[in-house]
């Protein structure tokens, strides 16, 4: 693969992915949004679909590895980083372009976020919809919790490799999508489960510049915890599965 095809591939690759996965945090926390209040199991299966549809958009061209965590792992484990820059790189802008495109998506939805006089109802923080918040905010606790739910993304996609006919059929990416579903459902609960720089870096640094009515704070004194500790989960990823497969 050329360095442009992996370029434009993560690019559009992350893109859907985010746009899938900002979509649903805007359908399920905004005003005036058919899917309002329909919860985390609409959050988790979301996210899981735009990692189906990011991947295999991006299969042809860069093997749709859409995360930085996912990229440092694969390289730890195979010792090959001559075009980890390059993955990193559209995966960053890939995500931030699916977060404009998720926002205009919801365009009426953002500019709707105001007090209305006749309502006690506060404007809704729009953060969330963006990057991922901690329930508790305790960052040890929630740099643990993001290491552990990435090691356990990225040490099955590693060891999905092995069982013969995954990749060649495309089952890969449907299971991956699973995975993330799994995850989402059963460690998403304390952070949001970034599990994935990009896609929480990119998002927030879009939605410090949006024009969104009363969108509150972008929050950047956690900011590092959702891009350390996936990156961290990565590498010990990638050192598990080098050492025991």
């Amino acid at each position: 693969m050329s360095n442009a095809d992996i370029f434009i591939g993560e690019i559009i690759g992350t893109a859907i992915l985010v746009l899938f996965g900002a979509g649903v945090c805007a359908a399920v926390t905004l005003r005036h949004s058919k899917a309002r209040a329909s919860g985390w199991v609409v959050i988790a299966f979301g996210w899981g679909f735009g990692v189906l549809a990011g991947a295999y958009t991006a299969a042809p061209l860069s093997s749709g590895q859409l995360n930085p965590a996912v990229t440092i792992g694969i390289a730890v484990d195979t010792g090959t980083w001559d075009k980890v820059w390059v993955y990193l790189l559209g995966q960053m802008v890939g995500a931030m372009l699916g977060a404009v495109l998720a926002y205009l998506v919801y365009l009426a939805q953002f500019q709707a976020n105001v007090r209305k006089e006749d309502s006690a109802e506060e404007p809704t923080p729009t953060l969330g919809v963006f990057s991922t918040i901690p329930e508790i905010r305790n960052p040890v606790a929630n740099l643990i919790t993001e290491i552990i739910a990435t090691i356990a993304l990225v040490l099955p996609i590693l060891a999905f490799g092995l069982t013969e006919g995954l990749g060649e059929s495309g089952t890969t990416v449907l299971i991956v999508s699973l995975l993330v579903v799994g995850i989402g459902l059963s460690l998403g609960g304390p952070t949001g489960y970034a599990i994935n720089p990009a896609r929480d870096l990119g998002p927030r640094i879009v939605h410090a510049f949006l024009p969104i009515p009363n969108k509150g704070t972008s929050d950047w004194g956690y900011a590092w915890v959702p891009v350390v500790g996936p990156l961290i989960g990565g590498a010990l990823a990638g050192l598990i599965y080098h050492a025991a497969f």
